[in-house]
């Protein structure tokens, strides 16, 4: 399932090289093969878009991953529209991508994934390293953070050429947990957002969620039907996995950079 990044499948490629050596700095890309349903169009700030500052693991949503199994992929950065030419925009061709161990395509279990560019990708201010949460604290309710890709924005299926982004208050786990709502599927390894009239969507799975300017969660799921308040936005959070991103990072690094 799945950096703020656009994944478009390409041709196969040549063989890849061995994984390179991740930075030592904490800081991680979201992809976004996403975008909120309800928003209205406006530029983003850098990390919205989403960046790698090397060619590494980056997370994403894994249940969508079932579908990318044999098939190879570019991550487009520095992207605000799909189609029009942009100075910044650059496609980087997807060298690994690591499900977590407990994801699976039934369930929002453990619904991570990370993504290896190819090459190290080029930083400016349009595409900059958005930091992850590394501990192990749940976001205070009505917290206000921002979720930003290109999902469909409406019921027919339309889907956006430029980055669409949305502002949502955090909801408790006790309150996205009520039988009304997901009926105690939210575990703690998972947060949500108020959906009332304004929510993600389909296409936006593997979005980033912001808060006070650091990468807390990646859009997972929610209701069939977009900006339905009985169904709250559900996002897999970050910070319960920081061992696992790291461990992936190390084993990276241990293969060596032969570029």
């Amino acid at each position: 399932k799945h950096c703020s990044a656009h994944a478009t499948e390409i041709p196969p490629a040549p063989p890849a090289l061995s994984l390179p050596a991740p930075p030592t700095a904490p800081e991680l890309a979201i992809k976004a093969s996403p975008s909120p349903g309800r928003a209205a169009p406006a530029p983003q700030p850098p990390h919205s878009h989403g960046a790698e500052s090397r060619s590494r693991p980056c997370p994403a949503a894994a249940g969508s991953h079932g579908g990318w199994d044999g098939k190879i992929f570019q991550v487009l950065l520095g992207a605000h529209s799909l189609t029009k030419p942009e100075p910044h925009k650059r496609l980087y061709r997807v060298r690994a991508q690591i499900p977590h161990p407990g994801s699976n395509i039934h369930n929002n279990k453990d619904d991570l994934l990370l993504l290896q560019l190819e090459e190290k990708a080029e930083l400016n201010e349009h595409v900059q390293v958005l930091p992850f949460q590394r501990e192990d604290r749940d976001v205070a309710a009505d917290t206000v953070c921002k979720v930003a890709g290109w999902g469909t924005t409406s019921h027919s299926g339309h889907r956006p050429d430029e980055l669409h982004s949305l502002e949502r208050p955090v909801i408790s786990r006790d309150v996205c947990n009520h039988r009304t709502r997901h009926d105690h599927t939210i575990t703690e390894k998972m947060m949500c957002t108020d959906s009332r009239k304004k929510d993600t969507c389909k296409g936006d799975s593997g979005g980033p969620l912001v808060c006070n300017g650091v990468a807390e969660g990646v859009v997972t799921a929610g209701s069939r039907v977009c900006g339905n308040y009985k169904k709250p936005a559900i996002y897999t959070r970050i910070a319960p996995y920081v061992a696992w991103i790291d461990s992936v990072m190390a084993s990276a690094a241990g293969e060596g950079d032969t570029r």
